[in-house]
């Protein structure tokens, strides 16, 4: 069986580690609108339109990069935990591996397509934020409850 798409099991404890942390925090952050100043730098956009109205293609901008980083964290740290092998990596677990993946991608999708039919303007905004979280994380979700339910069958077995 070929796996090379798999990051070493070693990996997935990292990403836990980190993956649990930064989404409570992104929430916290979302929730409560918070932003320390020591955060706030100029960076470099590739875009760049301001609530006043004025675009640019390419420069600088004043912005808190609270968000930026705890965005790629959770990305980062979630790929981790969902495509980690697993210790003993076998047919079945891929299988289940892409059951789940499947799984979450319909979820994803009618999700979204839940919020182009009954969600407007700003809040549109929200739940396209979210949505670009939401496939790892019901992929993860899916995925080790399935091993929990395999793990659960072959006790019992026993």
């Amino acid at each position: 069986m070929n796996t090379n798409y798999l990051l070493p099991h070693r990996f997935k404890k990292i990403g836990w580690l980190f993956f649990i942390p930064s989404a409570i925090l992104g929430l916290f952050t979302i929730v409560y609108d918070w932003a320390p100043d020591i955060l706030d730098v100029k960076v470099f956009g590739i875009f760049i339109e301001e609530i006043v109205g004025t675009k640019k293609y390419f420069g600088f901008i004043a912005n808190n990069i609270l968000n930026e980083i705890l965005g790629v964290i959770v990305i980062i740290s979630g790929l981790m935990v969902a495509f980690s092998k697993e210790k003993i990596e076998d047919e079945f677990i891929s299988k289940i591996r892409l059951q789940s993946l499947v799984w979450a991608t319909y979820w994803n999708y009618g999700i979204l397509v839940l919020a182009f039919l009954f969600v407007y303007d700003f809040s549109f905004l929200w739940v396209m934020i979210f949505n670009m979280y939401t496939v790892i994380i019901f992929f993860i979700i899916k995925f080790n409850w399935s091993l929990a339910k395999l793990n659960k069958t072959l006790t019992y077995e026993e």
